[in-house]
């Protein structure tokens, strides 16, 4: 059953996708190159559609299926941030707007997956309003990483199937729970894109699909921590490589008092790419980190829990010093 699900996710996301490029013109969605882009010819984006259909039909069936509250709920905060960030592909929300929307959905999301976690006391809001700033961030990083072809499905795929598979390693009955079979249904969905954005990309994600992927990898990684699958640490290390290099360039950005806020293509992997002249190498490069570096870490992380930010050291310090290195932040020039 999950395998015919599986297959209709990726189908659902690569027919959206395959429809938004032939009715881009009409639809306003072909992304002009302009002197911050990563690409040189005009190409559609707002792909992300069928990543968030592809997802939500799965996700309803599954909170159906499974007479599953949570699912629902958490599908209507996802489809929030996708609207949301669809609304800026088409007329380009102010920033604002859409950290308002953000900081609902996540507050939301919290109160929902988190009842027993809620604060009772000023540590307890302190550690919330963390929970909150790291949420949000994360979406809003993600979005600033797809600037490349493939980057940001990629690191979906990764980052769901590898969840997945660490969770049936530490607890083989997640397997029957909706959540877990929310993972790899989504993970499919992005397959079914990914097969249209890989270099050179036919279509991009757009915010539709990088804002909705990344809440939603946020809600399951709640979910699967919440339930003891999953350690925080297994996820800060699954979601390493787009952590570092979004983060210390924002850093420099504003230590160099540059407007941080506006589109630049000045991340690590942006510099890269241009270094080589060529995304695709940029990518396989990211995956082969994800799989022979992070992974192993990300897994140790359950087997040695003591040690487990040792772990996330160990991961997080290559990239860094990488980060460093290329100039992450620094002005395109440079």
């Amino acid at each position: 059953m999950i395998v015919s699900l599986a297959l209709l996710s990726a189908a659902i996301s690569f027919a959206v996708a395959l429809a938004l490029i032939r009715n881009a013109n009409k639809l306003s969605l072909l992304d002009v190159p302009n002197a911050r882009s990563s690409h040189r010819t005009s190409t559609p984006r707002g792909g992300g559609a069928g990543i968030f259909l592809a997802g939500t039909a799965m996700g309803a069936y599954l909170a159906w299926s499974h007479a599953w509250p949570l699912g629902g709920y958490v599908l209507a905060l996802a489809s929030m941030v996708a609207i949301t960030g669809f609304l800026d592909d088409l007329y380009s929300l102010s920033a604002r707007s859409r950290l308002l929307v953000q900081i609902l959905c996540c507050s939301l999301l919290y109160i929902s997956a988190l009842p027993s976690a809620l604060p009772v006391s000023p540590t307890g809001w302190i550690m919330l309003a963390m929970l909150l700033v790291l949420g949000v961030w994360w979406i809003n990083l993600f979005n600033f990483m797809d600037g490349i072809d493939a980057i940001a499905a990629t690191q979906g795929i990764f980052m769901l199937g590898a969840a997945a598979a660490i969770s049936v390693l530490n607890a083989p009955g997640a397997r029957f729970d909706p959540a877990w079979q929310w993972m790899l249904l989504l993970a499919a969905g992005v397959i079914g894109f990914l097969l249209l954005n890989w270099p050179p990309a036919r279509i991009f994600m757009g915010d539709i699909g990088s804002t909705y992927l990344a809440f939603m990898i946020l809600a399951l990684a709640i979910t699967s921590v919440s339930n003891g699958w999953l350690r925080g640490s297994t996820w800060i290390i699954l979601g390493a490589v787009f952590f570092v290099d979004a983060t210390i360039t924002l850093l420099t950005r504003m230590a160099l008092g540059q407007r941080w806020h506006e589109a630049h293509r000045s991340h690590a992997y942006q510099r890269l790419s241009r270094r080589w002249n060529s995304h695709r190498g940029v990518v396989a490069l990211a995956i082969t980190f994800n799989l022979l570096w992070a992974l192993p870490l990300a897994l140790s992380t359950m087997v040695w829990v003591k040690y487990e930010y040792l772990f996330v050291l160990l991961a997080y310090s290559p990239l860094v010093m990488g980060v460093m290195l290329l100039g992450g932040g620094k002005p395109d020039a440079a």
